[in-house]
């Protein structure tokens, strides 16, 4: 079972999983990729998967042209309580929260710069249910999501996908951006992200 440890300098969560190691990787040599070799997201492989946890079909079609998993190697657990612990120094949370891998299309040789609008606003709708279900979850406090292109981005498959990971905390660099923002806006009574997308479009 993995385990999040507060940095006692920084005040930095970190996330500590040994399964993750066990994970495939693609990318034997970073200028040899291994094209040939089977993807356990693609159509016809659903079984190397855990169980979705939802899926869009593709028009007129059983088949599917996007699927939400659980990570088959999570870096946090849905299951359990949530409980907190001191070790000496350390703060300790057990390691709750969600892992899921978003199978962006049914097709191997896709990347997100080669989608139809349309399927590119399947998965920001999907990004956005995801996140609204998980919110009913009171153990979790903060959602990311993220894509990791290609093996020097520390991806380990090459079929397009991307990865949420719902933690129980809020991230320090995230608690110290909401301050931020919130002491800007108290001096100059406007939003700082307006301001710099005002500024920015301007030149």
């Amino acid at each position: 079972m993995s385990e999040i440890r507060k940095d006692p300098i920084l005040s930095r969560w970190v996330i500590i999983s040994k399964g993750r190691g066990k994970r495939p990787i693609d990318y034997e040599y970073i200028s040899n990729l291994n094209k040939d070799e089977y993807c356990p997201f693609c159509p016809g492989n659903e079984e190397s998967t855990p169980p979705e946890i939802y899926s869009i079909s593709e028009d007129d079609s059983k088949q599917w042209a996007l699927r939400v998993v659980p990570n088959k190697f999570p870096a946090l657990h849905i299951e359990g309580d949530l409980t907190r612990s001191g070790e000496g120094l350390y703060d300790k949370i057990n390691g709750i929260g969600a892992h899921e891998v978003i199978i962006e299309t049914n097709d191997h040789n896709l990347q997100m710069t080669d989608y139809e609008q349309s399927h590119l606003e399947h998965i920001i709708k999907t990004y956005r249910l995801r996140i609204n279900d998980l919110k009913n979850d009171t153990r979790l406090k903060y959602v990311i999501i993220f894509k990791n292109y290609g093996p020097l981005a520390g991806a380990s498959l090459e079929h397009a996908h991307s990865q949420l990971v719902a933690l129980p905390i809020i991230p320090q660099i995230i608690v110290e951006e909401l301050e931020g923002s919130k002491k800007y806006f108290d001096y100059k009574e406007r939003c700082i992200y307006c301001d710099i997308i005002n500024q920015e479009s301007k030149a």
